[in-house]
């Protein structure tokens, strides 16, 4: 069973611009479906039954390029997602995101993961169009 997905997409935007936009949680709300607003140390996630508050820690490594996040949900499960930009030539970037499997039970996991993997298709489609906007 498929516990992961990773996806990339080219942005004709130098790779500190890429990443310095990305590793600023107030922007995920921009450029994802998931986020209804999110800061530093707080978000609240987007659910069928409303919006959820969970912890959010950001770890953004800028020499390595990489933007991890660290999500604890109101009922002590917890999620990561982690991405990277890369440089690929003058002036653009290769961003690429790791999606982790979401804390949900066995049998619903499968499911889960594929919904979110087109999901986030389009959420790399919108973070292009917003920073080459």
């Amino acid at each position: 069973m498929k516990t992961f997905d990773v996806q990339s997409i080219e942005i004709d935007r130098p790779v500190k611009a890429v990443f310095d936009y990305v590793a600023n949680p107030t922007n995920l709300p921009n450029w994802t479906n998931a986020f209804k607003s999110a800061d530093h140390e707080k978000a609240e996630l987007v659910t069928p039954a409303g919006a959820v508050p969970i912890a959010l820690k950001t770890v953004a490594q800028p020499d390595a390029g990489t933007v991890d996040w660290f999500m604890t949900f109101p009922d002590g499960g917890a999620g990561t997602a982690y991405s990277r930009a890369t440089a690929n030539g003058e002036g653009k970037a290769i961003y690429s995101f790791v999606l982790m499997a979401p804390p949900v039970a066995l049998e619903a996991l499968e499911g889960a993961l594929g919904e979110q993997m087109a999901i986030l298709a389009k959420e790399l489609q919108e973070l292009k169009a917003v920073l080459e906007g």
